[in-house]
């Protein structure tokens, strides 16, 4: 159902919370203290608490204050307040600690009162916890609040509001703190990047982008926090950034909205939090923006998770990075002291809430149902109604012995989120089985099958993690629309609606599996290091798997004097002595220009002497534009960017070995490929196909059926090996990890030598790759946007006066925009992609989608 304004959730229990207190007097802080404002109360401090010019010698917001220093004045604080404890989180790639303090009454913030605020929570996220007891824990139980800022290490200004409200809470005594301290624990984290924060960069020392890292829990500073909220669990949790565009974002958000948030988390954002954050900024006259282009559907960031996994209300906050610091960090601390002061003062009725939020996903769980999809925004309407009725019970994952490794860290990245796990002890009939990607049949599931009823308080979070569909409900996205984590790690297994009452016992805690597979002591490895951000963020995500999670010994640690080799190295010769060349993404035109003629042809002439060149998306364009590959690259018009794809795998190929005989590939709109004079080692099948199969949004999804996923091809006495998509993908897709791994490692197909790269035998090949390549749109790191062919001239127009650059491509249901971002910026970096939908929306242009990764 397409809504203008949000639900009436929380202001319905509000009023009941009143009616059932007998008055205004026995309501929550806010009713009882109406006059207490956070901004025109006065405020009196006590000078109990040093300020940062007497511990760091300046003025917050005078300038940006180092890791060091952050940490230093927060212990400073914690030393001289009986109001505040401190810890250490955990420790970035580079070693650096993660700093954290915990405000509240000095009874609160004891071990002893810790433990037992911690107590109460966990009785409230029990559905079975009776009503009045619960209650009774929502009258007498601090909330937990947490303002977390700079996770993208440039984005500065959150560090020093959040310290700035941290010293304010300590020393301040007036209603504001009353109010707050009385009512809630605040959980403060000044620099969630403290590797990127002392660099400048957005990403972390090695290049992830963390704010996309959420459930998989790649990087130490991410795994850090989740234990931490783990330990903590919030009702509000704000997560404190920088943008390139103007002004201030704060919710509401824009659509799309996923499905599995509860009622009572939309509740909050958008009545109680959304209202109070604009009549502030209205009060004192700052400017604001609300809607577009920041959606709440992936559940991988920092404001998703906490609200899907936690029921908390997670919240993004975005400032304008261009403005002073001063005016940054004013900002910033605007809207985390209204939200807080917010939620202390309703927290009876939010814990409450809270409360009901579990007992209903139980209750949804024990009866298969899922939420359904909502839109939230005037005009829209939702494209994919969430089917009805008893939809999922339960999850089930096979303990396949190829895939234990696997299986292993998706049942711990389960439990290590309080899902709770069970094993079959006896094999367990199924009448409705449905494996992912096929249709329901009756199944026995052998004894070690892993099941996960839905049937528990961490309903919400199991379908976003196991779902075989998102269901998303409008179209216009803001990042990758499928996330399946089974599809993502190609661990086999499937649902079922049945209610079944197998002889299960609950799984033992598993550890982090050691990867199984030895390398071989024979290869040297190289790495890309082609120019670009979106280079940067690829080969990150391969330095990290390299390093970390394969213990390849290949000089890719995150160290300014590594060996990653450029494109002047290879003109230099810098390949002789390496067997491997792995090339992960990038704008190939940068690349192809850091070779130039010299690099290209030592790239030949290695491949073409024995070496193996590994490549993908657009370095796959790389080595089909020099002849080394003949695999065909050509537009797709879809409009998927992040969709999972089933692609059948050879099994004659060394590239399946422990694989199986599908794995889900990340497709982001890239290229189609055929196999060129090639072997196409791993296809998408035939759309009419019954193995044809997409989670997440699929528009002209059909163009990649019968086309190649991996094509593998000997080259004079070397191989080329091509993806079409990003087998590594921000370290998620353990499933087509291992085509890589076995493409590095697995033995070579092509013994003996072959036509070499340039020679008369390859030459018609290598002349259709080439064109082909060539014909691709040269459109720098792209925002892609998609409209109906009636609306392309006010497109045109609306472009044209942003002043941007694009390459305008049919499809079948309109026109796709290909908006070039020379920079490589994301969304939230770019001056002006942020206005676009409300440019387009404010001259009728009615946007088909509109990806903005």
């Amino acid at each position: 159902m397409a809504r203008g304004i949000p639900p009436t959730r929380f202001r319905t229990a509000l009023i009941a919370l009143v009616v059932t207190l007998g008055g205004l007097s026995a309501t929550p802080a806010a009713a009882q203290q109406s006059d207490c404002d956070p901004f025109t109360s006065p405020a009196n401090f006590t000078g109990a608490i040093p300020t940062s010019t007497e511990v760091l010698g300046f003025e917050l917001g005078s300038q940006e204050a180092t890791v060091e220093q952050s940490d230093n004045y927060l212990q400073a604080i914690d030393d001289a307040s009986a109001r505040v404890t401190s810890d250490t989180a955990g420790f970035s790639v580079e070693g650096r600690p993660l700093r954290y303090a915990i405000v509240g009454t000095p009874e609160h913030v004891t071990p002893d009162g810790l433990a037992e605020i911690q107590d109460a929570i966990a009785k409230l996220r029990d559905p079975a916890t009776p009503a009045d007891e619960a209650a009774d824990l929502a009258e007498t139980t601090p909330a937990i609040l947490y303002v977390q800022a700079n996770v993208h290490g440039g984005e500065e200004s959150g560090t020093e509001a959040s310290l700035k409200l941290l010293y304010e809470l300590a020393d301040r005594d007036d209603c504001v703190t009353d109010t707050v301290l009385g009512n809630a624990i605040v959980v403060i984290l000044p620099v969630q990047n403290p590797d990127g924060r002392e660099a400048d960069t957005r990403r972390n020392a090695y290049d992830i982008d963390m704010n996309r890292d959420w459930f998989a829990r790649t990087q130490p500073e991410t795994d850090a926090k989740l234990e931490l909220l783990r330990q903590y669990p919030p009702v509000l949790d704000l997560d404190v950034h920088e943008m390139g565009a103007y002004t201030y974002f704060f919710p509401p958000n824009s659509d799309p909205v996923y499905h599995e948030i509860a009622d009572s988390a939309n509740g909050w954002i958008n009545e109680l939090y959304a209202p109070a954050l604009a009549a502030e900024f209205d009060r004192q006259r700052i400017r604001y923006f609300n809607y577009e282009p920041y959606d709440f559907f992936g559940t991988f960031y920092g404001d998703t998770v906490p609200t899907v996994a936690y029921g908390a209300a997670g919240m993004t906050y975005e400032k304008q990075g261009s403005d002073p610091l001063p005016v940054r960090m004013y900002e910033q601390y605007v809207t985390s002291l209204v939200a807080v002061f917010e939620a202390a003062s309703h927290k009876q009725v939010i814990l409450n809430e809270w409360h009901e939020s579990w007992v209903q996903a139980q209750a949804e769980g024990e009866a298969g149902t899922l939420e359904p999809n909502e839109v939230f925004q005037r005009g829209h309407r939702v494209i994919e109604e969430v089917p009805t009725g008893a939809v999922v019970r339960q999850y089930f994952l096979l303990d396949d012995e190829d895939k234990a490794y696997e299986v292993q860290r998706l049942v711990r990245r389960l439990q290590r989120m309080d899902v709770q796990v069970y094993r079959l002890t006896a094999a367990l009939e199924v009448d409705d089985f449905r494996a992912y990607g096929r249709p329901a049949t009756e199944a026995t599931l052998p004894a070690g099958t892993y099941w996960i009823p839905l049937a528990q308080p961490a309903k919400h979070w199991i379908q976003s993690m196991l779902n075989e569909d998102t269901y998303i409900p409008h179209d216009v996205t803001y990042d990758v629309t499928g996330w399946s984590n089974p599809l993502l790690m190609n661990v086999p297994g499937g649902s079922s609606a049945s209610e079944v009452e197998p002889a299960a016992e609950l799984a033992d805690p598993l550890p982090e599996p050691a990867w199984p597979l030895a390398p071989s002591d024979d290869l040297d490895i190289a790495l890309f290091e082609g120019p670009g951000a979106t280079a940067l963020e690829s080969r990150g995500a391969v330095r990290w798997l390299f390093a970390e999670a394969w213990g390849l010994d290949v000089d890719v640690h995150p160290d300014p004097e590594s060996d990653l080799i450029t494109g002047g190295d290879i003109a230099d010769g810098a390949l002789d002595g390496y067997d491997v060349l792995v090339m992960p993404d990038g704008y190939p035109n940068y690349a192809l220009n850091a070779l130039g003629a010299k690099g290209k042809k030592a790239l030949v002439a290695w491949t073409n002497a024995g070496g193996h060149v590994i490549a993908w998306e657009g370095s796959a364009e790389i080595v089909t534009r020099i002849g080394v590959s003949t695999a065909v690259l050509q537009v797709a018009h879809t409009n998927m960017p992040g969709s999972l794809v089933r692609a059948a795998v050879d099994p004659a190929s060394p590239l399946a070995e422990g694989v199986g005989q599908f794995a889900w590939a990340m497709f982001e709109d890239d290229p189609r490929m055929t196999a060129g004079g090639g072997q196409a080692v791993a296809s998408f099948p035939a759309a009419s196909s019954e193995d044809f199969f997409v989670s997440g949004l699929d528009v002209g999804a059909g163009q990649l059926g019968g086309t190649a996923a991996v094509v593998d091809e000997e080259v004079g006495a070397g191989r080329a090996t091509v993806f079409s998509f990003d087998p590594v993908f921000r370290g998620w897709t353990d499933g087509t990890q291992r085509l890589l791994w076995n493409a590095i490692m697995g033995s070579d197909p092509f013994p003996g030598t072959a036509a070499r790269a340039g020679s008369s035998r390859r030459a018609e090949n290598e002349r259709v790759a080439r064109a082909a390549a060539r014909a691709l749109p040269q459109v720098d790191a792209p925002f892609r946007l998609r409209v109906s062919l009636r609306d392309t001239a006010v497109t045109n127009e609306v472009l044209t006066s942003m002043g941007a650059r694009w390459v305008r491509v049919p499809v079948a249901q309109g026109a796709l925009y290909l908006i070039a971002n020379p920079r490589e910026l994301t969304a939230e970096e770019h001056p002006s992609i942020t206005r676009l939908a409300g440019k387009l929306a404010a001259r009728g242009v009615q946007i088909r989608s509109l990806s903005l990764r």
